[in-house]
């Protein structure tokens, strides 16, 4: 099993961003330092919820700063942006990582509907943009040139530069936040990022992403490879016992679950709207609660834990360390433990077998 950090960083005072900002380039290079396979960025806007907003410019600081580790997006919101100006800074971005890119892209947010007012899009227009830009970005990488005539755009593209540094393109894969989403994805027989769900959750999903990729006449070694290359989504603490780590970390996943919907809470009382599935109370959604939206514990709960989600196979884990108003170095002293106590025993059992 493979682990990356989800640098998804809070700041709830607009004067605290640019320490947040910084905090969180440090924690990209730390995770560099300690063998993170990947870094995945977010994109969220108005809310505080990602300090850094633009996780295309943000790469950039962390492509710069780092030498190992790949850098994903999880997700960059497609339908936020126009196609070629999106292809054009993967490029360079695939450029100034030499080839360490992940592109995770998806629609955009399925819950926040002020993101798509500020940006003057009309929010149940996002799938069918994502989709158009996406054909888009894989024609303008090709370097060729190409007319397009869509719903959303129209364009007389001369070609591409620079080029993608990553032949023909950099790699890319989608998120499923619905499981209609991961089955649509599994019948084009490619690979998918999944948002925190309980275990029993992923276990139905994982089964029936399994299943697709048969119907759809994939033999068993090519279905290991395809789920080798899916992640999911836990929150994660560590911390030298089960009682320190229950007393900091669930506070801060707490917090961090009420920041994230206080704007849609806000804006359904102010305008009556709310795109998302989810209870603008919090409900008991499982992702939402700490019993199976938060991996909590000493590295032996810790592993414990994930080992649970390793039999239910999946390539890898997308870990936030970082929840809520946790201090800086309280996440570093958590992600280490995490890098140093728990990863060492998984990758002892990949070699083992």
């Amino acid at each position: 099993m493979k682990f990356s950090n989800f640098l998804f960083p809070e700041s709830r005072d607009p004067a605290r961003d640019s320490d947040v900002i910084d905090e969180s380039l440090r924690e990209a290079q730390l995770s560099d330092r300690l063998g993170v396979e990947v870094v995945w960025l977010a994109e969220h806007h108005f809310d505080g919820n990602c300090a850094y907003v633009d996780p295309i410019t943000f790469a950039a600081a962390v492509a710069s700063t780092t030498t190992r580790i790949k850098i994903g997006f999880a997700v960059a919101q497609t339908s936020l942006h126009h196609p070629i100006r999106l292809a054009e800074q993967m490029a360079l971005l695939d450029n100034l990582s030499h080839g360490r890119l992940v592109v995770g892209l998806g629609r955009g947010t399925a819950h926040n509907v002020y993101e798509y007012q500020g940006y003057g899009i009309d929010h149940t227009e996002s799938q069918a943009r994502f989709k158009e830009a996406e054909a888009i970005m894989f024609k303008a990488w090709t370097h060729q040139p190409f007319e397009h005539h869509g719903t959303f755009w129209h364009l007389n593209v001369p070609a591409l530069r620079p080029q993608c540094y990553t032949r023909p393109h950099p790699y890319v894969i989608r998120s499923a936040s619905t499981e209609p989403t991961m089955v649509e994805i599994a019948r084009q027989g490619q690979p998918f990022l999944m948002n925190v769900q309980s275990n029993d959750v992923t276990r139905h999903r994982m089964n029936v992403y399994r299943r697709t990729l048969r119907e759809i006449g994939m033999d068993d070694r090519a279905i290991a490879a395809n789920v080798d290359a899916c992640w999911v989504w836990r929150n994660v603490f560590v911390a030298d016992t089960d009682a320190e780590a229950q007393r900091i970390g669930v506070p801060a996943f707490l917090a961090m679950q009420e920041h994230r919907a206080a704007m849609r809470h806000k804006v359904l009382a102010e305008q009556g709207i709310n795109i998302s599935h989810l209870p603008v109370n919090g409900g008991p959604v499982p992702r939402t609660v700490p019993e199976h939206g938060l991996i909590c514990g000493s590295p032996a709960t810790v592993t414990a834990a994930i080992a649970e989600i390793d039999r239910i196979g999946v390539g890898g884990l997308i870990i936030s360390f970082r929840m809520g108003p946790m201090p800086y170095d309280v996440m570093a002293n958590s992600l280490t433990l995490f890098m140093e106590k728990v990863a060492p025993y998984f990758r002892a059992t990949q070699a083992a077998a």
